[in-house]
């Protein structure tokens, strides 16, 4: 049966009116892991999961952006601490690579905030949804093997080789974007890594190149991406479809 998971969108960021659009427009779309960027973002994505049933939110701090106060994120691991039984992940975490290619910022307090948040997981028994890509993501693996965490999910990865071959080794997933049908870098990822532990995403509102260019970004584009994924592992289209759901709702533990 063809049906699919976007495992990681930013749903609070399109506008409202479009929202019943994106979850409904396609019947094969049976879930959408709807992460979040602060306390507002969080709070918007409980409203849209209230809503429509599929959608399922996640609870985090971007961190490509200025921290915020520590009142505030007091506040922030309070209201998760409060909310966290419905959340499906925590995420979106991770490390701010892009905004230190913009910025002179210190790590500290980001390794420090991410690594609260690892510790959180496993109090709250939720998987993570990780931002952490390249160097980052040995950062990362290091602060995952320090807590004994094992359920991660680096979405959009890119990274070197030994870092790809540390991260299956530890049985980490990855997601990949519908920038797989025309990037060859991503094409050479997924054809490396196990598709026992591979998920599509869309990121979205996250604009496409490629066949995709000027179009809105929407759950529908990971279709091309599965018939990618087919292409690239030699499976037939239908196991492809089936291996990329399994995975997904396994790993969020959604009932399939």
């Amino acid at each position: 049966m063809k049906r699919i998971i976007d495992s990681h969108i930013h749903l609070d960021q399109y506008e409202p009116k479009s929202w019943k659009d994106i979850v409904e427009q396609d019947s094969l779309l049976q879930a959408l892991i709807s992460v979040s960027s602060t306390l507002h973002s969080c709070q918007l994505n409980q409203k849209i999961s209230k809503l429509y049933s599929c959608v399922k939110p996640a609870y985090g701090f971007h961190p490509e952006q200025m921290l915020p106060s520590s009142n505030e994120l007091a506040e922030l691991f309070a209201w998760i601490d409060q909310n966290n039984e419905e959340m499906i992940a925590v995420g979106e975490v991770g490390l701010p690579y892009y905004l230190r290619r913009t910025y002179t910022l210190s790590l500290e307090p980001y390794l420090e905030l991410l690594e609260a948040f690892i510790i959180h997981s496993k109090k709250w028994g939720k998987p993570l949804i990780l931002h952490a890509v390249y160097e980052d993501a040995e950062i990362v693996c290091d602060l995952l093997e320090k807590n004994s965490v094992s359920k991660a999910h680096f979405h959009w990865f890119k990274g070197a080789k030994k870092t790809v071959e540390r991260m299956k080794n530890n049985g980490y997933y990855i997601s990949v974007t519908p920038d797989i049908v025309y990037k060859p870098k991503i094409q050479a990822l997924a054809t490396d890594y196990p598709l026992d532990y591979l998920m599509i995403e869309t990121d979205g509102p996250w604009p496409f190149e490629g066949p995709f260019q000027n179009q809105k970004t929407v759950p529908s584009m990971m279709h091309q991406s599965v018939q990618e994924i087919a292409r690239l592992k030699r499976v037939s289209v239908a196991e492809t479809y089936d291996f990329l759901y399994r995975n997904t709702a396994c790993f969020y533990n959604l009932s399939t």
